[in-house]
């Protein structure tokens, strides 16, 4: 028997019912809990290709469908030298999807390549002023970056176990560089298992990571705490949780230093207070 093709409205419902707990509502969560979207605002989703960021499109067509807020919307793809086939992928499942994508080309992949360290932090943060330049170029106040609840625990396990540093992933920041440009992240609150299941009941194929350099160091490293929390979810269920939780949950008043505005504070300055 033949199987029926996947449709565009049939992936919209999906997001609206069937994963309405744990895709759709967390998304709405996240955008009232931290205050992500204000009236006025235009805002530029950016798309990479991968599943995250296309689900990021999808559930702001619906929040504007359902006219939840008053915003605008710009569809970004930067291209930073996909191989051809990765390029039609994108343009493909935008086509499926009915995102109105803006692709615009960089040459960030041919430049990492002459980096000799860090390059997922540099090849992130050229990515990142790519993205917030055509953004401001489009009348956009906001750029939105699809990363999840993942991303963010495993950042904070990240800096402890190979930064020496406790620092978290903010669900919104101010650009330093681009005057008047905030990002935010909408995805802050949803699980990528989800995300995944998403994708395979739609029976959709995204691009996985592009990059030219994916065995990078910093890359394998990621891939680590990813699957160590995997490793101990599977043993402690709620292990996600309490990482996530540590970040809303810092008694500074055990700290022997912590960082404030940039500025170092050691325990000492008020230990006799």
């Amino acid at each position: 028997m033949e199987e029926k093709e996947i449709t565009c409205r049939d992936i919209e419902r999906s997001i609206i019912k069937t994963f309405r707990k744990e895709i759709w509502c967390k998304f709405t969560k996240a955008i009232n809990e931290y205050e992500l979207i204000s009236d006025g605002d235009k805002i530029a989703v950016c798309i990479s290709g991968g599943k995250d960021s296309m689900v990021m499109a999808k559930l702001f067509q619906e929040l504007i469908r359902h006219g939840k807020h008053n915003f605008e919307l710009e569809f970004i793809v930067m291209d930073p030298g996909y191989a051809p086939a990765n390029r039609a992928q994108i343009e493909k499942n935008a086509a499926i999807m009915e995102i109105p994508v803006h692709i615009f080309e960089t040459d960030i992949f041919d430049a990492t390549t002459e980096i000799g360290s860090n390059i997922c932090y540099m090849c992130a943060r050229m990515r990142r002023g790519n993205l917030y330049a055509k953004a401001k170029e489009l009348g956009c106040n906001k750029i939105a970056l699809g990363h999840h609840y993942d991303d963010v625990i495993e950042t904070i396990l990240m800096g402890m176990l190979y930064g020496g540093q406790m620092q978290g992933m903010m669900p919104k920041l101010h650009s330093t560089n681009f005057e008047g440009m905030e990002l935010i992240r909408p995805l802050y609150l949803i699980r990528e298992r989800d995300i995944i299941r998403w994708k395979n009941h739609n029976n959709l194929t995204f691009l996985g990571c592009a990059c030219k350099v994916t065995q990078s160091e910093e890359g394998s490293k990621r891939k680590e705490i990813k699957n160590l929390i995997y490793e101990l979810e599977s043993k402690s269920p709620e292990i996600a949780f309490n990482i996530f939780r540590s970040a809303q949950n810092v008694n500074i008043d055990t700290l022997i230093e912590y960082k404030q505005k940039g500025v170092r504070h050691n325990f000492l300055e008020t230990y006799n207070d």
